[in-house]
């Protein structure tokens, strides 16, 4: 198996990133005390936005269940009249079991773009015959009959040409975090990356800013506040870790290594420099990481979290530094017990502390990613 791995430790000023139903930011227990977190899910939604200023469009994926507008747009750019765009679409979707209902798909449905695309294509080629089929529903038909009925209706050539369309588009995000439908299993796309739930390495206790607003048209002689609330929050040292399986990313993308790359380099880059946006207007906790590792390992991937199961406490360091003594540490056992399988490791650093375990140090984080790519690149050349 052939791993890129990154682990980061970013300090992040008083912040709510990442907020549960009621509005509280997400904390878990580990190690026996109660950490703050930050969800796996919500930190690939910032890495995958991010990836729309650094990968092509065409090479990207859409989350949604407006499908059907996406695809009524491509047919009225190729000439449909916007009504018969829209019913050749429903019968396409429904035709291959993607339920319609008030215009949204039944379920989020991640899509590649080029796959959008190839969907509208099969509709325009086949446009006529699909006409015909448009408002022949049986209104009393329902729940499952209504979707088999659908089905049945499609025209064996055009059902055959949409089955090879759901392949994933060469969509790199998609192909990183994969799609999981379960009435269509045989389109699910296993993930090529993991990405674990941010924790701190210390322990955190919830604070609560209680804010107060003042109505700008208030008569100078009434008092009060127009509105009043408060907002939860802490401050936190958090330890991210992520993997690519590199062999899984090449395949998901059709073989094309030159693509799996360029998927790298923008994970790479995406990963440390995003964090989800949760009351960023509120808190404006736009810190960097003041610690970035980046191996190349040939085996099995290694989260290193368990070098923070004893928090960590602020002593004769802050804690930050004491967050990367205790990362280099641990990395340092964990390699000497089970084998070094690391190709390559590369890290950036800001703390106080000096590690030694670590890898090579690099000037920043172009640096880091090159010379991380570098070793990718020979792989991907040898595969």
């Amino acid at each position: 198996m052939k791993v890129i791995e990154v682990h980061i430790l970013q300090n992040v000023a008083p912040a709510n990133l990442n907020r549960d139903d009621t509005g509280s930011p997400k904390s878990a227990m580990f190690g026996g005390y109660r950490r703050a977190r930050v969800s796996s899910q919500s930190q690939k939604r910032a890495v995958r936005e991010a990836f729309k200023g650094l990968l092509p469009q065409d090479n990207l994926a859409t989350r949604t269940k407006k499908l059907l507008g996406e695809l009524v747009g491509r047919l009225v750019e190729r000439g449909v009249a916007e009504p018969q765009a829209e019913g050749v679409a429903q019968v396409l979707l429904e035709g291959v079991g993607l339920g319609v209902k008030n215009k949204a798909t039944e379920y989020l449905l991640f899509i590649g773009n080029q796959e959008i695309d190839r969907i509208a294509e099969v509709a325009h080629d086949h446009l006529e015959e699909l006409l015909e089929l448009v408002g022949q529903d049986a209104e009393e038909e329902s729940g499952r009959k209504k979707k088999e009925a659908a089905k049945a209706k499609l025209p064996a050539e055009v059902k055959k040409e949409l089955e090879k369309v759901f392949d994933g588009g060469k969509a790199v995000d998609l192909a990183l975090f994969g799609r999981m439908l379960a009435d269509r299993p045989e389109w699910n796309v296993d993930a090529a990356s993991q990405v674990a739930h941010a924790i701190s390495t210390h322990k955190v206790d919830r604070e609560f800013d209680f804010y107060t607003a003042v109505d700008d048209l208030n008569p100078k002689e009434e008092t009060g506040a127009g509105m009043m609330g408060d907002v939860e929050y802490y401050s936190a040292t958090l330890y991210r870790y992520a993997n690519v399986n590199l062999e899984k990313l090449v395949e998901n993308l059709h073989g094309d290594k030159e693509l799996a790359a360029e998927g790298i380099r923008a994970f790479l880059r995406a990963f440390v420099e995003t964090l989800p946006s949760g009351k960023q207007n509120t808190f404006a906790a736009h810190n960097p990481p003041d610690f970035v590792a980046i191996f190349v390992r040939d085996g099995a991937p290694r989260n290193l979290a368990n070098a923070f199961v004893n928090p960590v406490w602020r002593s004769k360091t802050d804690l930050v530094s004491a967050s990367v003594e205790a990362l280099d540490s641990y990395a340092s056992k964990v390699e000497s017990v089970y084998g070094d399988t690391r190709a390559s490791a590369y890290y950036l650093n800001l703390s106080a502390a000096s590690p030694e375990n670590v890898g090579e140090a690099a000037d920043g984080l172009n640096e880091a990613i090159e010379s991380t790519m570098l070793h990718v690149e020979e792989w991907l050349e040898a595969m």
